[in-house]
């Protein structure tokens, strides 16, 4: 069994070493600290699991994901975040990931998810669980920010948080023009007419927690 831990946190990357070596006899575990660090793994070896972090410098985590799946389709990933399951989680799962996970689940749960995924399964807590069957329903009532692309959620996040432009595409690796052309996107989407008020929508809806 053989699993490729990626995270940007040394801390983080040994304890979920430790719990995967205690809880699954054998295993190999390799560990990535960015980006660049997990593609380089996933195109020199095969693996069973990518657990990922969203967030690790050199670019966008979702971005990552959906790179991944493009990449190495069979390979399932649980997603391991600091963000909430409420949006990030429903994102991620769309996206491909075979589970999604918060940095405060206990270790056992941990485990759970890891043994449900690498029998086939999906691993979604129950409250990711009922927000799901909400969005799949005609007429759920779902944000306009649920409707975003994956680039232009994260561009949201990040004015949400008071980055500025340059920050955003020197974060995301874009273009200071292509990253105020998502900017533009968002306020026509949302129905906004500034990036104050996009940053007031961000804050209302907790996209900026992490």
């Amino acid at each position: 069994m053989k699993f490729l831990v990626a995270d940007d946190h040394a801390v983080v990357r040994r304890g979920l070493r430790e719990i995967l070596e205690e809880s699954f006899a054998g295993c190999v575990v390799e560990e990535a600290g960015d980006i660049a660090a997990t593609l380089a793994a996933l195109e020199r070896g095969e693996w069973d699991l990518l657990v990922l972090d969203l967030q690790m410098p050199g670019g966008s985590g979702l971005e990552l994901l959906r790179t991944v799946r493009q990449l190495r389709p069979q390979l399932p990933v649980l997603v391991l975040s600091v963000h909430p399951e409420d949006p990030y989680g429903i994102r991620t799962i769309r996206a491909g990931a075979a589970g999604y996970l918060t940095k405060e689940s206990a270790p056992e749960e941990l485990v759970a998810a890891v043994g449900r995924i690498l029998r086939g399964g999906r691993y979604i807590s129950p409250a990711l669980a009922e927000r799901l069957a909400a969005v799949l329903e005609e007429g759920g009532g779902r944000p306009p920010h649920e409707r975003l692309s994956n680039r232009e959620f994260e561009v949201l996040v990040r004015l949400g948080r008071g980055q500025t432009v340059k920050q955003i595409a020197l974060e995301l690796h874009l273009s200071e023009k292509t990253v105020s052309t998502y900017r533009t996107r968002l306020l026509e989407k949302l129905g906004l007419q500034t990036t104050a008020e996009l940053i007031r929508y961000a804050l209302a809806h907790g996209l900026t927690e992490a």
